[in-house]
């Protein structure tokens, strides 16, 4: 709920929104009554896509094409923060961030990746508003008037948990709708656990309700919530909820443990599965999709699952995703892959720590996971006795399958049409014209197209360039673009099933379910001998490989905080991999921090998002409690 001043008038603006896509042709245009609406079925139905108007696009859909919470921890490095100060990137790293102009809050981004505060209410509200009405509305079909009223709880759902996710518990619940009338002052902030519970709720009433599918079956239905969603919801927040950053003290573990195990057996039961095989072997096991040694199968599977959208069938290939965007990600091999291949920029660079995180093929940790470096800039790693296989001269040899398909690094190569002619200086690719052929992607000092760079725009900062959702061989002459961004999907809830197991003592389930995702991924069992401790770590670690670069690490390195702690020892310093290449053609390899100053978002208040100015002041004044988060 929004204090009224706020909360209605954004209401005024919702019927102008455009429709969800596919659910019904009609939205209310602003000059009709609640009462004319809720009597006419199809106003009716059109009223419930302004409830779906706000869910955000994400991926590279943040302000100028931008991967937003990707690149504010320490998975990776946004070239945008040098060629463009002025926006999100750049703006964190400097700790340009106040609760009156915050990078976050202040811009209302492409894709509706921004302005969550006002979006979020403005939906929550429509939402609350069809909810209380959909009983005594003109419904033709009441297994419409049913499915429509969960989808509108579990819209509800989703748009808390979001609230929660970046503004934490400042926030109260909004079971009914406030009017214009109402006392406000005594509106309270609720717990997080207790906001937990209520979008819990929400999430039971959709599951609850028989006419909600599980899956959307038809291209006709897609985009529309279901069932799976429910209980994704369910297990993401309740792991939430148990982290050390909102338990308010509490040992939830126990509920968490048993709320993901029932979600995770109810999604498995309804046919959501792990991605497990090739299905376009022509393009992704191809000599020229360069998808790690000898054509990896492992790695071959994870890029064609992240560069593959999800198709809406009663038999769909993936039964991994349970919900994606309702848009795709755009060009992406000009806005986030290889700079140079078509001139314009590379976007999300991993970072050094990101690539220490790929274990090698063994099993083993390349680093101490108990300190992984050091010193506090990151530039001596802490290298982990027992691994015999990481050589230091020669990084990339012998690693998880999963790092040849999310990264390319010094000596990976490429094939797609690149828009320039080589120089000289290119040693490796010279002499080759503009056009379609492959190229070796050196990151070395001095490489004129992809070496490593402070501020080129096109040029990669840390030493990589993003591979995880670029196509194999996309480019201007072959324009596949960015599949739609996968929200949810199962191997999220198969990890959050593992730690919260791992965390209540369940140490042989824990085990098996972070075992089903290394196993697809081609990497050997955990040890079975682990502690709960030494368990944990490798969980933690193993999401850190497994959803890297999908907004997950952002989120996860604050919920694993106290809230007195910061993130010094993550997100403070970020190192690339300076690479020179010696007249022999060997190389020499030396970390360094991708800028000489820190990054500056990474103090205790920068755990939650400001709750922007103009609305703390008027909860102040209204209710007469401070309801900004701390810091700011």
């Amino acid at each position: 709920m929004k204090i009224k001043p706020i909360l209605f008038a954004l209401l005024l603006s919702v019927f102008a929104a455009s429709s969800c896509k596919n659910v019904l042709d009609m939205a209310p245009d602003g000059k009709l009554t609640m009462e004319e609406i809720f009597a006419d079925n199809d106003k009716v139905g059109a009223f419930l896509n302004s409830c779906y108007t706000n869910i955000p696009v994400k991926g590279t859909r943040y302000f100028f094409w931008s991967r937003g919470p990707v690149d504010w921890s320490d998975e990776a490095w946004d070239t945008d923060a040098e060629a463009e100060s002025w926006i999100m990137s750049g703006r964190m790293y400097n700790g340009d961030a106040s609760a009156g102009s915050h990078p976050i809050t202040n811009i209302s981004a492409d894709g509706g990746n921004g302005d969550y505060w006002a979006r979020y209410w403005s939906a929550i509200r429509n939402c609350t508003l069809f909810i209380n009405r959909i009983d005594a509305a003109t419904v033709k079909n009441p297994a419409d008037r049913n499915r429509w009223k969960a989808e509108a709880h579990l819209l509800r759902a989703y748009y808390y948990s979001e609230l929660l996710k970046w503004f934490g518990a400042a926030i109260p619940i909004e079971k009914d709708l406030y009017e214009f009338s109402d006392d406000f002052s005594s509106v309270e902030k609720a717990g997080y656990y207790d906001i937990v519970k209520f979008i819990m709720e929400d999430c039971d009433v959709a599951l609850g309700t028989a006419e909600l599918p599980w899956r959307i079956t038809t291209p006709a239905e897609g985009g529309r919530v279901h069932k799976g969603l429910a209980e994704a919801i369910k297990s993401k927040m309740i792991l939430f909820a148990a982290s050390p950053l909102n338990n308010a003290g509490q040992d939830l573990w126990q509920e968490a443990y048993q709320v993901n195990k029932k979600s995770l057996e109810n999604l498995r039961t309804n046919g959501y599965e792990l991605y497990n095989r090739v299905n376009l072997p022509q393009t992704y096991l191809a000599e020229t999709a360069y998808l790690g040694p000898n054509k990896n199968e492992k790695t071959a599977i994870y890029n064609e699952y992240f560069t593959q959208g999800m198709n809406y069938s009663a038999s769909p290939v993936d039964r991994e995703t349970i919900f994606q965007s309702r848009e795709n990600q755009g060009n992406i091999w000009n806005i986030d892959g290889i700079g140079a291949q078509d001139g314009y920029k590379s976007g999300t660079c991993p970072t050094q720590e990101l690539v220490d995180a790929y274990e090698t093929s063994d099993g083993q940790p390349i680093l101490n996971l108990d300190k992984p470096y050091l010193d506090e800039q990151h530039l001596q790693p802490n290298y982990n006795a027992a691994n015999k296989l990481y050589d230091p001269n020669n990084p990339y040899a012998n690693r998880d399958p999963r790092f040849y398909a999310s990264i390319y690094y010094n000596g990976s190569k490429r094939k797609a049409m690149w828009n320039f002619a080589e120089s000289p200086e290119s040693v490796e690719n010279y002499p080759a014209p503009i056009g379609n052929r492959t190229r070796i992607i050196a990151t070395y000092n001095g490489e004129p197209q992809t070496g490593i760079h402070p501020t080129t725009r096109r040029a990669t900062r840390t030493g990589y360039f993003e591979r995880k959702f670029l196509h194999p061989n996309s480019g201007g002459d072959n324009p596949i673009a960015g599949a739609n961004w996968k929200l949810f999907r199962l191997g999220e809830i198969i990890l959050n099933f593992a730690e919260a197991a791992a965390e209540a003592g369940q140490l042989v389930e824990a085990a098996k379910a972070v075992n089903e995702i290394r196993t697809r991924a081609g990497m050997p069992n955990l040890p079975a001998s682990l502690s709960k401790a030494d368990l944990i770590k490798r969980i933690r670690a193993e999401r850190r490989v497994e959803l890297a670069m999908e907004e997950n690490r952002y989120f996860d390195l604050r919920r694993w905080s106290l809230p007195t702690d910061d993130l010094s020892k993550t997100d403070r310093w970020v190192t690339a991999m300076d690479i020179t290449r010696n007249a022999n053609g060997t190389f020499t390899y030396k970390r360094r921090n991708v800028r000489a100053t820190e990054r500056k978002n990474y103090t205790n208040k920068f755990l939650w998002v400001p709750i922007p100015l103009d609305e703390a002041n008027r909860l102040r004044s209204i209710t007469g409690a401070d309801w900004q988060n701390k810091g700011w």
